[in-house]
């Protein structure tokens, strides 16, 4: 039953070390998108995103 007490005990160590460590990675920015910014432009609009300015328009009957 002790052996059962030290798993838990290693398994909660082990555990709060990787969030430890998640949360420094998350801190320090090693999840920011530096990529998707600068190609943005690149990539084509989805067709319903853009809008036609028909307000410019006359008709000349």
């Amino acid at each position: 039953m002790s052996v059962m007490f030290i798993l838990v005990v290693a398994s909660l160590v082990f555990a709060l070390a990787f969030l430890a460590a998640f949360m420094w990675a998350v801190r320090s920015g090693q999840f920011d998108d530096g990529y998707t910014p600068s190609v943005r432009m690149l990539f084509e609009d989805k067709p319903g995103k853009r809008k036609e300015n028909n307000d410019n328009k006359t008709d000349s009957k």
